[in-house]
């Protein structure tokens, strides 16, 4: 028996895990009862003050969970209520209605009262459509009453496939959920409405929590065996060499903060390609960084016979699209990776299909874009709203022939063959100036370093969240790259 908290599972992939349990031979009904004990348990532990549990029910078996949850806390001498729809007979939410004493009463019937917590037990990880205006009334009620609400499975009124809410929805303290969690528990603004997670065990085998199409929550099993390893016999040059590109004279921090976190990320050299005008100025700023000189599109030509640069970064406060563009389709030549933001991505914001091309063949692009960035190169992805984030990082992996880092609290780091991740773990002050920045030399680094792509992506995302949890609120972009790679 398991629960398995990386993979993430659509709502419709965990009806086929519900019924490949229920085929294998395991009794549904025990199956609920477990569901509706760790439910009971949740509110037990987290709101041990309450009075009154009110418990919403739906005919389905997301309410039997709620009536099993309701017997319990009366056996546990708590004051229950049930409000709801009975379930239809002869299945396992019937037996549970039935299993539970007292009556139920009319959604509309339910007021506020001091001390109230409110199991949501109405629909679950099933509904993608906006709830009912009875079941929208009272969700108003608890919200102006400020009511306490544990979700079961998701609260009423967010997708769990999207993360986004149909329409009213509940803002729930806790949401338990059980074998596996859904892509709506981790996208935004998901995530919040869910409040605290708990992933309860209630009988299902490991081996039948999985899906035929896995979406990841980011963890270290996904790239730790492609992660440099350290010998005694390597040298600067074995280690990676990365080349980031810097700006004009005004916008060269940018450059900087990116090679830096190259730099520790564990590659080797890092060098900053600078316009001739910016030199003296970069030089004023750095130690372990190296630069070259970099005019034009000879210049950059000459410095790429050098086959030990092996990644590079571009569009972090370059200014010059057209140069920016210049200069990626140059890079794109060498067969090396690249990591394409800010600047380098706007610059093909019209022509987004020239990437395709430009790194048609084996994956090395890696494009790193925040919400703007993502619809100035995707807009028509952008404006479908029946499409996921995950959706649309899938698509513009595939379209661009890229890995995709689609930026933001809930960041996705999707492939062109379909793998995909979702990261959650870092905090929300790497809302900063500069954070991408940092964010796209880690993992140019690593790509220099000889990582994959999305192993890669996959890495520098968890690095930067954990360096950012280590910095604590209010750091800076500097703080954030002191931190990388410091031991917790």
């Amino acid at each position: 028996m398991a629960i398995n908290d990386t993979l993430l599972v659509t709502p419709a992939a965990m009806a086929g895990i519900d019924k490949a349990a229920i085929d294998s031979g395991l009794d549904g009904f025990a199956l609920m009862q477990a569901a509706g004990a760790h439910v009971a348990a949740v509110l037990l532990s987290r709101f041990p003050e309450v009075l009154r549990a009110v418990v919403l029910c739906g005919p389905g078996n997301n309410g039997g969970d709620g009536h099993v949850a309701a017997a319990a806390l009366m056996r546990s001498g708590v004051d229950v209520v049930r409000y709801g729809q009975e379930p239809r007979s002869g299945g396992d939410a019937a037996r549970a209605f039935d299993a539970c004493p007292g009556s139920m009463q009319p959604l509309d019937a339910w007021q506020p009262q001091t001390g109230d917590v409110i199991i949501d037990a109405l629909f679950g990880a099933g509904l993608d459509r906006p709830v009912g205006a009875d079941v929208a009334a009272v969700i108003e009620r608890a919200g102006a009453a400020c009511t306490p609400v544990i979700a079961v499975d998701l609260p009423s009124g967010l997708s769990g496939r999207t993360g986004v809410p149909t329409g009213a929805c509940f803002l729930a303290q806790d949401t338990v959920t059980f074998a596996a969690l859904k892509p709506g528990h981790l996208l935004m603004p998901g995530r919040e409405f869910c409040g605290r997670m708990h992933l309860g065990d209630i009988g299902i085998p490991a081996r039948l929590i999985r899906s035929e199409d896995p979406i990841w929550r980011n963890h270290p099993g996904l790239y730790r065996e492609a992660l440099p390893t350290a010998s005694f016999s390597q040298h600067k040059y074995s280690r990676g060499h990365l080349g980031v590109f810097s700006g004009p004279l005004i916008s060269g921090g940018a450059a900087r903060l990116s090679a830096m976190a190259g730099l520790k990320s564990g590659a080797g050299l890092a060098t900053l390609a600078t316009p001739p005008s910016a030199v003296l100025l970069q030089a004023t700023h750095l130690t372990a960084i190296m630069q070259r000189a970099i005019k034009d599109e000879a210049d950059l030509t000459d410095w790429l016979n050098d086959k030990r640069i092996s990644g590079f970064v571009i569009g972090p406060g370059f200014g010059d699209l057209g140069k920016a563009r210049g200069f990626t389709r140059l890079l794109a030549e060498t067969g090396r990776p690249v990591v394409l933001d800010a600047d380098g991505l706007t610059a093909f914001a019209e022509d987004q299909n020239e990437l395709r091309i430009l790194f048609k063949g084996e994956s090395r692009l890696v494009v790193t874009p925040h919400e703007g960035e993502f619809r100035r190169l995707f807009p028509d992805l952008t404006d479908d709203m029946t499409l996921s984030k995950i959706d649309r990082a899938r698509l513009a992996a595939s379209e661009l022939n890229a890995v995709v880092v689609y930026k933001g609290a809930d960041t996705v780091i999707a492939a062109p063959d379909g793998r995909c991740a979702v990261n959650a773990d870092a905090p929300l002050w790497l809302a900063t100036a500069g954070s991408g920045d940092v964010l796209g030399g880690l993992i140019g680094g690593l790509l220099a370093q000889g990582m994959p792509p999305f192993e890669a992506a996959c890495a520098g995302v968890a690095m930067h969240g954990e360096a950012g949890n280590r910095a604590g609120a209010n750091m800076t972009a500097e703080d954030l790259v002191l931190e990388i790679g410091r031991p917790a």
